[in-house]
This record gives structure tokens, C-alpha cells and sequence, in this order.
């Protein structure tokens, strides 16, 4: 008797000492600054210094929200707000000029927890498009808002509005000078060499996932969109299910690239789907997910991470501007692909 005694202790002990294990937090964030032609030989001296120190920035102020408990969104929304505010990035201040020198800007936000959307398109006075886009998700009936409208609703919340200037560099007009200029050329049948701003002009879109204490996932994506865009173009960053989706059951997915080829494929819902239908792992729905569109023709990459704190950055151009922070792990931050993740 006292041997059997004995056993249930031991039982009792060991199942106690599991369900510690289990219960240890598991939460963590990664975040993206673009995906495009980013190669060292192309990088300006400096500049990548510059880069990765913002990178590290985002991540740490995202990265303490959750490590104090609080919730995912908040921690997606305080990563975007950091790079948004960076001239080096195509989102917020910094962000890329369409065909008429202004800039347009784009971004949307997902709950994990509840599906719930919030996303806005074509503002040009909104200093935090991510801001607006959760506002949309959560004080209004809608999901998504565009142009006057939102920069309306904007108002009605508060907001203040900032004149087109404040979003503008130098950087941005001489490459929309370039572009035009490359433009004008190939209709006249004039071929030019590619340069630094022909790069450039291919990446900046910003991202967040995040996983909290709680379980929840969130996503953000903020954006520029394409330079010297013309017509109102919108691209995948603001589509739900294309550049941007969150579900507790399966992931968080942030996209950037060619946004035409991401909305054909309904990219980031097409990662959540394979995990949900499929039972494939998030690195494998990620990659089938990208080779679709590179089979297409299309390039970039996505950020994700799964209801179980497993991450993922899947991209197939030579470089992706990502940072990585799980709890008990130590930070990651890489530019070029032979940077791979440890």
C-alpha cells in the first residue's frame, strides 16, 4: 500500500512540475521593415547602422508591453508608431511619393482573439495611419475607410491632422524624380542603369506580430505603398487577408513585397488557411505561400507567428529588413539573407 502510496506522490509531483513547464508564458514579437533588393554593396555607408538601430528600437518598445503583460495590439500599434515615425522606412514619415509628389498612405490592424479588422487607404494628413486603422476596428461599424472619409472620421475622434510636407524627404523626391525619369526614358526606348533609388523604390512597408501573455495574436501592417503610384492605387497592406491577418486558432501574418501578386493570392490568409485545413506547420504553410507568388512572378516576404510562439520570416528577394524578440530568448535583428535566423 505504501508502495502504491509512494507512486501517486511521485505522479502528483511530476504532473505539478509539468504543468509549471506548461504554464511558463510563452510570448514574443517580430516585426519587418520591407522586403526588396537590399544588398550590402548598395547600402549607403551608415545607412545600415542606421537601420538596424531602429530595428532594435521597434522591437524593444513592442517587445516591453508584452513582457509587462499587456496585450498584443498594443504591442503591434507601439512597433509601427516607432517606424512610422522613422524617415527610413515607407511608412509614415519617410513614406514613398505617387505620381503627383504627394504622399498616400495606407494601413491595417487584426485582433486574433476576436477576427475583428480595422483598416484605412489614401490618407495624407494622418501622422499614425496604424492608430486610425485600430480606431476604425474598434470605434466604428466598419472595416475599412478611405481618403477623405477616413481622415473625416479621423476628425470626429480628435485627431490632428499634419500637412502632406511632414511625410516628405529629399530621399523620396529625388527617387521619384529617378523613377519618372527612367520612365519617361523607356517610353522614348531608352534603356537606363538601375541605382541605389531604383532599390529602394521596392521596399519600406513596416509590420508587427505579436503574441501575448494572455494567448492573443495580433497583426499590423503600415505602408507607403509604391512609388510614383498612379490612379489611387491601393495595394495589399490595408486587404485584410492578403497583407495583413490574425486568428488565435492558427496565426499572426504581416506581408510586404509586390503588393498586386499578395492580393491575388490572399497571401496571409492562405498561410492561416494551410495551418487550418491542412495541419502543416506555420514555416511550411509560409513558404508554400511564397513560392506561390514567386511563381507568379511576383517578390517579398511575410513575418508570422503561431498561437504556440513558433516564428516564421519567409521571403525570396536578396534581402528583409526583420527583427525577432521571443521570451527567454535573446533578440534577433538581420537585413540580408545570409543572415538567416539561429
Amino acid at each position: 500500500m505504501k508502495k502504491y502510496s509512494r507512486l501517486a506522490v511521485t505522479l502528483i509531483v511530476g504532473l505539478s512540475a509539468a504543468c509549471a513547464v506548461d504554464a511558463t508564458p510563452r510570448y514574443g514579437l517580430v516585426l519587418h521593415g520591407g522586403a526588396g533588393v537590399i544588398e550590402r554593396q548598395n547600402m549607403p555607408p551608415g545607412r545600415e547602422a542606421e537601420i538596424r538601430d531602429k530595428l532594435n528600437e521597434a522591437l524593444a518598445a513592442g517587445y516591453q508591453v508584452l513582457e509587462k503583460g499587456g496585450a498584443a495590439l498594443e504591442a503591434v500599434t507601439t512597433t509601427i508608431n516607432v517606424l512610422e515615425d522613422s524617415p527610413l522606412f515607407n511608412a509614415g514619415q519617410g513614406a514613398v511619393l505617387n505620381a503627383a509628389g504627394q504622399c498616400e498612405l495606407d494601413a491595417s490592424i487584426m485582433n486574433g482573439q476576436t477576427l475583428a479588422a480595422g483598416s484605412v487607404a489614401g490618407l495624407q494628413h494622418i501622422k499614425n495611419p496604424i492608430n486610425l486603422a485600430r480606431d476604425v476596428m474598434t470605434k466604428s461599424s466598419h472595416v475599412m475607410l478611405v481618403g477623405e472619409g477616413a481622415e473625416l472620421f479621423a476628425q470626429s475622434l480628435g485627431y490632428a491632422l499634419v500637412p502632406n510636407e511632414y511625410f516628405q524627404t529629399e530621399f523620396r523626391r529625388q527617387q521619384l524624380k529617378k523613377i519618372q525619369a527612367r520612365e519617361k526614358a523607356a517610353q522614348t526606348g531608352v534603356r537606363r542603369t538601375s541605382d541605389y533609388f531604383d532599390h529602394q523604390s521596392r521596399w519600406g512597408t513596416v509590420g508587427c506580430v505579436a503574441l501575448d501573455q494572455r494567448g492573443n495574436l495580433a497583426a499590423g501592417t503600415s505602408t507607403g505603398g509604391m512609388a510614383n503610384k498612379k490612379y489611387g492605387r491601393v495595394g495589399d497592406a490595408p486587404i485584410i487577408g492578403a497583407g495583413n491577418y490574425a486568428n488565435n486558432a492558427t496565426c499572426a501574418l504581416s506581408a510586404t513585397g509586390d503588393g498586386e501578386y499578395f492580393m491575388r493570392l490572399n497571401v496571409a490568409h492562405d498561410v492561416s488557411a494551410q495551418m487550418e485545413y491542412r495541419s502543416v506547420t506555420l514555416q511550411v504553410a509560409a513558404a508554400a505561400s511564397i513560392a506561390k507568388v514567386a511563381k507568379l512572378g511576383g517578390s517579398g516576404g511575410v513575418i508570422a507567428i503561431d498561437r504556440l510562439g513558433n516564428i516564421t520570416m519567409e521571403f525570396n528577394s536578396p534581402g528583409m529588413y526583420r527583427a525577432a524578440h521571443l521570451a527567454g530568448q535573446p533578440a534577433f535583428v538581420a537585413i540580408y539573407r545570409d543572415e538567416m535566423k539561429p
